[in-house]
């Protein structure tokens, strides 16, 4: 598929959203725009979405960003789609997860990238996003939302931060230790294999499991720092823990702002570090594993889409996800996602909890006795040391590659 862009915008004003069939309207941050105020606002547009029209809604709620605005530039000529390159690459002898494994011992596996989301940490007590029964949105009827992922927008947090403070003390990262996922992901720095570990997660656990620094990118922030809204004075955990414990709204001392953590809220831009490292991590990746993550958030879940075209993918999670939309293959569109069924020639799902499937693979590389000695003196060391009663600080300053030239990390180009 040759595609012709029509924006050379760098990554750096990609913004987390969400879709769903109820909000098919997104204020959009940019890299310069006023923290914590949308573009939309910015040109004073209606801040509410319009009600989508439901027929609508339901034929596209299976779609994500990304293929919407594949099947646009079709119909509007700006792309044209061709068959798969037969030249393309098969590096797996069998797509199974034996197939996985053996390219992983091969030689020419070396640049390992992992992308993690809330199922490597429940395990440590930690719930998810969406499971049903015990996952965060379905316990947030109490906080009276219009919907549940309004606790973590922007626009919404402006208005009435009162929510969002109060879970964030029922989930305050400490007291929590990593899981066998995240040993394993340090196993794989110890192996050589890793290059960079991606994670949507804010709970700090991968510095507690020991991976260095400069070898994680939290994509959606972290709880660790914090910043007013306003006039981006900077504050300390300790600030916020206070507050936040003290049932209290923090509050800027140098001016009236609400003081927010660190994370990224649905309608913020995303870190620059996640920019700058993306641009050359993925063009060298060799092997991609996808642990515990819904793959329903953007940009992250279009991750999946920049490997090369032979990079194997395996998703180790409780069910399937980051799929290739029906919709568009019954209409012969090429889209992004995963292909987990029997025509699949480099995806790979190992179904089940994250933990038992990091060690499933660690035992099938040889590697079992090893993990399981890790996880055991890492949490002793834990322990002993009284580490898991606040989040990790970084220990090293983060080292990214060099921006590609011509790219901007600071101003959008158009």
């Amino acid at each position: 598929m040759r595609v012709i862009y029509l924006s050379k915008r760098p990554w750096q004003i990609w913004t987390k959203t969400k879709f769903c069939s109820r909000n098919l309207f997104l204020n959009k941050m940019s890299a310069n725009s006023p923290p914590g105020v949308s573009d939309a606002e910015e040109h004073n547009e209606p801040s509410n979405p319009p009600n989508p029209i439901e027929g609508l809604g339901s034929r596209i709620r299976d779609l994500d960003v990304d293929t919407i605005r594949r099947y646009l530039a079709q119909k509007l000529g700006f792309y044209e789609p061709t068959e798969p390159s037969s030249s393309t690459e098969k590096v797996l002898d069998e797509v199974t997860l034996d197939g996985i494994v053996k390219w992983m011992k091969n030689e020419k596996c070396k640049n390992v990238i992992t992308l993690s989301g809330a199922g490597i940490s429940t395990s440590a007590g930690i719930p998810d996003f969406r499971s049903p029964e015990t996952g965060l949105y379905h316990n947030l009827q109490k906080y009276n939302l219009p919907e549940p992922q309004a606790i973590f927008e922007i626009n919404f947090f402006r208005q009435n931060p009162k929510p969002f403070f109060t879970l964030a003390k029922e989930l305050f990262p400490g007291n929590f230790k990593p899981t066998v996922s995240h040993y394993f992901i340090k196993l794989l720095h110890e192996k050589g294999l890793l290059l960079r570990h991606y994670t949507q997660n804010i709970d700090t656990l991968e510095r507690g499991a020991g991976i260095p620094d400069d070898k994680i990118v939290e994509a959606h922030g972290t709880f660790y720092t914090s910043h007013c809204l306003d006039c981006r004075k900077q504050y300390s955990l300790e600030f916020i823990k206070e507050r936040i414990f003290a049932d209290e709204i923090p509050i800027c001392t140098e001016c009236p702002g609400i003081v927010k953590p660190d994370i990224v809220f649905f309608g913020e831009s995303l870190p620059e570090r996640f920019q700058n490292c993306l641009q050359e991590d993925f063009q060298k990746c060799d092997m991609l594993i996808i642990m515990g993550s819904s793959l329903e958030v953007q940009p992250f879940a279009s991750l999946i889409d920049m490997v090369p075209e032979w990079c194997p993918r395996l998703l180790i999670n409780r069910e399937k996800a980051g799929m290739r939309s029906p919709i568009l293959r019954l209409w012969g569109l090429m889209s992004g996602g995963l292909q987990l069924d029997e025509d699949s020639v480099r995806d790979v799902a190992r179904l089940g909890d994250c933990d038992e499937g990091c060690q499933d693979l660690a035992d099938r590389l040889g590697w079992g006795e090893e993990l399981r000695a890790l996880v055991a003196r890492e949490h002793e060391r834990l322990e002993r040391e009284g580490a898991i009663t606040s989040p990790h600080a970084p220990s090293l300053p983060h080292t990214v590659p060099e921006p590609v030239p011509g790219h901007s990390t600071t101003e959008p180009k158009l």
